[in-house]
């Protein structure tokens, strides 16, 4: 099933790259875009996307967005903004970002189920990174502000991560990073 996916952002050229840049993945389908903020929680309740990427300087607080819906937000960034106000969101797409970084972006926030089909389980760069840190003894919080992103999102990377691998307890993660050769005994004083 294709993520719903909402561009809110004021350029019209922006908008037309991203939608050249998503325009035939079959993981997405593009919404009719948002020019404004103006009306978007009831654009939100309307279209029921999966995955909203915006400009984060048109919304203060991006996280009442979400209400009761699994919705992922991305920031799309292309002057600077302040860290504290980009942790509000699970991404961060930079417009000078190549096309598959972008896509891999927007994939890895996909809250969509793990598909069943695919013969590996492999972990994401992502993942990997939230494990390792995991096994290093850090809270989501502290693994969140490392990696820039939401603590909702280190919580769904850990939910996959668990999934994929079977294993539940912070111990046998552990084990795991190590077992795989993605940390060592050292990095764990």
């Amino acid at each position: 099933m294709k993520q719903r996916l909402l561009i809110v952002e004021p350029s019209e050229l922006i908008i037309e790259g991203l939608k050249s840049i998503l325009d035939g993945q079959i993981r997405f389908k593009v919404l009719e875009p948002e020019m404004s903020a103006d009306h978007l929680e009831e654009r939100l309740l309307a279209a029921h996307p999966d995955i909203v990427l915006m400009n984060p300087t048109l919304v203060d607080n991006p996280t009442r967005l979400r209400g009761d819906q699994p919705l992922a937000l991305v920031a799309l960034v292309y002057q600077y903004v302040e860290r504290d106000v980009l942790k509000n969101y699970d991404a961060v797409v930079d417009i000078r970002d190549s096309r598959a970084v972008i896509l891999e972006t927007l994939a890895q926030v996909s809250p969509g189920e793990v598909d069943a089909s695919k013969s590996s389980y492999e972990l994401t760069k992502r993942e990997t990174a939230v494990l390792v840190q995991l096994a290093q003894g850090k809270t989501n919080k502290e693994i969140a502000d490392a990696l820039n992103v939401s603590v909702h999102t280190v919580i769904s990377h850990r939910k996959n991560i668990t999934h994929k691998t079977g294993i539940k307890s912070v111990a046998g993660l552990t084990v795991y990073a190590m077992l795989n050769n993605l940390i060592d005994e050292s990095s764990l004083l």
